[in-house]
């Protein structure tokens, strides 16, 4: 991911628009984004072509106020680098700041995600050509609650479709030995590539307190499994003395560029990889590389995108750690009932796209 090969790509853009999604999702809550359109000329000036991406700011009242207002005037003749050093400079909350000032990030990512795909179209090609990589196929898993109280229930319908599908779950204190034992005789504890422990959220719906009782049936439990931001309290820390056991870790919520990073308690072996944490393409594209140089496996983290930004992240991970245990599953997987048809990981990428996440359905 080398930003420079990025950053000469001409963007021209004549129009901005955007749409509001809205769905019911299997973690109870009702979903909803943007999607931002960037139109221009075709590469032949005689027609529009345009480029899309999803702000996946959490809030509803957010969006709700981005429909009244739209956003600031983007139209204009850039480079990507140029479009980007501008939309540093806007305030693209109009209506009102966000609930959460990560939320300016979450938004500038669908702007800057919307003019990458639309910069890429112009010049008549995609990411991987531009990087000079290839589009690999995208190793996925599930992300699923198990209910209320947590039961297998979920993980078994999921198996009868997909036979060998693998698993990221988040654990709660309602997990109990008899839950576990539940998971194992329904799909194995090898089948559970990462278990989020959400030690970092604060203040949301998802807000996860630290117990060192659950740290370590679940340490113990699921030996294979990565463990994702546990919180480091005087009670958990020591359960993460051990390097076998700090190998496991991954970060995930902390993390908004390089200088998170080097924020950490130690030097990670993996990190969890959601683009809108970052907001520019920049900051994202510079973290890659200092995890590249440092041999720190990535993955790519969903955020119940509803429209391009799930098959953006899907083409992000072909391109740079398609073998991952990526948290980004095809949209139907988020459905609150377990559908026929499902996608089987690994997802194949289309040969012959354009534009940027093109080659995934999402």
């Amino acid at each position: 991911m080398e930003y420079d090969r990025i950053a000469d790509l001409s963007l021209s853009i004549d129009d901005v628009s955007t749409a509001r999604l809205e769905r019911e999702t299997t973690s109870d809550f009702t979903r909803v984004t943007t999607v931002i359109s960037l139109s221009g000329p075709t590469p032949d000036g005689d027609g529009t072509v345009t480029g899309r991406g999803e702000d996946v700011t959490y809030e509803t009242a957010d969006h709700d106020r981005l429909a009244e207002t739209g956003l600031p005037d983007l139209t204009g003749e850039y480079t990507f680098d140029s479009f980007a050093d501008r939309l540093a400079d806007l305030d693209l909350f109009p209506g009102g700041a966000p609930d959460r000032e990560v939320f300016r990030n979450y938004r500038r990512w669908g702007v800057e995600s919307a003019a990458l795909d639309l910069a890429l179209r112009q010049a008549e090609t995609d990411l991987g050509s531009v990087l000079d990589r290839s589009l690999d196929p995208v190793r996925f898993v599930a992300s699923t609650r198990l209910g209320d109280p947590p039961t297998a229930d979920r993980l078994a319908g999921l198996r009868d479709r997909i036979p060998d599908l693998e698993f990221k779950l988040d654990p709660t204190p309602e997990w109990d030995a008899g839950l576990v034992d539940a998971i194992d005789e329904t799909v194995g504890t090898d089948a559970v590539r990462i278990l989020d422990l959400k030690g970092h959220y604060e203040g949301t719906d998802v807000d996860v307190p630290a117990d060192p009782e659950l740290y370590e049936r679940v340490l113990e439990s699921f030996p294979e499994a990565v463990i994702e931001d546990p919180d480091l309290t005087d009670e958990t820390r020591p359960l993460f003395d051990d390097p076998e056991v700090r190998a496991r870790v991954s970060w995930d919520a902390p993390i908004h560029g390089v200088a998170d990073v080097e924020a950490l308690p130690w030097e990670p072996d993996w990190l969890n990889i959601k683009p809108s944490r970052f907001g520019s393409l920049e900051s994202l594209c510079e973290t890659l590389r200092y995890c590249d140089d440092r041999d720190i496996r990535c993955y790519g983290g969903g955020q119940f995108e509803l429209g391009v930004g799930r098959a953006q992240l899907q083409t992000l991970a072909a391109v740079g750690y398609p073998d991952g245990p990526n948290d980004i599953a095809p949209r139907a997987y988020n459905d609150p009932g377990v559908a026929d048809g499902l996608p089987a990981s690994p997802l194949e990428p289309a040969t012959d796209a354009v534009g940027f996440g093109s080659a995934f359905d999402g």
